[in-house]
């Protein structure tokens, strides 16, 4: 019998992608445009949190908002009535944003003409994690009512992160939720992460994740 050749597919797929993505940031870098990956699970208040963003920071900066869902384009609608432009890619089944998806959605944008675009990727903890997607930076929110343990469950999805926002605190009250055991986990994956707890309902702690932001955009396109 023939011996059997294994072919890793994954592997090809993910390097050929990490080099899309390092190409897309060093265009980033001479468009001066920052680039945000906002991943989160379904319902944890992505685009909550976007349009708060906007709220705290659209004085300073020209922002753009990608959005990506499997079929639809809700979320997109609420970001233009924001006033700030968005594009929906529509991923058809795909249950993350990689490289070539954000180049395709950001030849939507006139990145000259923009400090900020916000990706909201595809609710999941899982996949986007996995795909470099070519931002400048990745940040995640876990709302309190998923639960102090997914750093336990979705490792990675926290490793790759370099801020977490625990957003719904207004529930603490009404859940077992331990933010100090949350935040030893999640140092533990990744010490170099900034936590910054929120609620979209009170708007505790938008100033600071607003304050977070904006440094690293000035930072990047030495504003």
């Amino acid at each position: 019998m023939d011996e059997i050749q294994l072919i890793e597919i994954k592997e090809d797929i993910l390097s050929d992608n990490k080099n899309l993505a390092d190409d897309l940031r060093q265009r980033l870098k001479q468009e001066k445009t920052f680039v945000l990956n906002l991943m989160s699970s379904p319902g944890a208040g992505k685009t909550s949190v976007i349009l708060k963003t906007i709220a705290a920071l659209k004085d300073r900066f020209h922002i753009g908002v990608l959005e990506a869902d499997i079929d639809s384009i809700v979320d997109s609608e609420k970001v233009a009535s924001a006033g700030v432009q968005a594009v929906q890619l529509r991923t058809g089944g795909f249950c993350h944003l990689d490289a070539p998806m954000v180049m395709k959605g950001l030849e939507a944008f006139d990145l000259k003409s923009l400090d900020v675009v916000i990706i909201e990727n595809v609710g999941n903890l899982v996949c986007p994690a996995e795909f470099d997607t070519g931002a400048i930076k990745n940040a995640m929110i876990l709302s309190v009512p998923e639960g102090d343990d997914k750093p336990l469950k979705y490792p990675l999805m926290f490793s790759i992160c370099d801020v977490l926002l625990v957003n719904k605190i207004d529930y603490l009250g009404l859940s077992d939720f331990d933010m100090d055991i949350l935040k030893k986990r999640v140092i533990s994956l990744n010490p170099n992460i900034t936590i910054i707890e929120v609620s979209c309902k009170t708007g505790d702690g938008i100033d600071e994740w607003a304050a977070w932001l904006g440094r690293e955009v000035e930072r990047f396109i030495g504003k």
